[in-house]
């Protein structure tokens, strides 16, 4: 058997980081941006200059926690509140971040990847991740 699956392009990818960026710059943050396929594999990434440098692979590991979970990462702390023995272990789990900043990118409710941000505080670089995926039109109210 065969499966069919949809994934984000790298034009899409490219496309979502320049919007995350110009947001950023409109807000003077510097930040981090990935965003990844489903699969977890890179397809842009780009750095603000000045941006603090752990900021790189943090917004990395933000991207690749919502992909392969499929939800934002800011919502981990809420799911795991009442299981503080989960969230002290999936935080020493290598890849996964668990404070906002990263955003799963669907289309039609199916994940075709995620994006990652990080470099400003969780609330600034989850709304650069959204400003980023509302930049396609495909995604938007999905």
């Amino acid at each position: 058997m065969l499966t069919e699956e949809t994934s984000l392009s790298w034009q899409s990818a490219q496309q979502i980081c320049d919007a995350a960026c110009q947001y950023a710059c409109e807000h003077k943050l510097k930040i981090c941006i990935w965003v990844l396929d489903r699969h977890g594999n890179p397809l842009a990434m780009q750095r603000i200059n000045h941006a603090p440098l752990p900021s790189t692979a943090i917004a990395k590991d933000k991207a690749h926690t919502a992909v392969s979970f499929g939800f934002g990462t800011h919502l981990w702390q809420q799911r795991l509140a009442d299981k503080p023995h989960l969230l002290t272990g999936l935080t020493q789990r290598p890849d996964m971040v668990l404070f906002g900043g990263g955003l799963p990118i669907k289309h039609n409710g199916q994940l075709v990847g995620a994006v990652g941000v990080s470099g400003a505080s969780e609330a600034q670089d989850q709304a650069c991740a959204a400003a980023g995926i509302a930049a396609i039109p495909a995604l938007n109210g999905n």
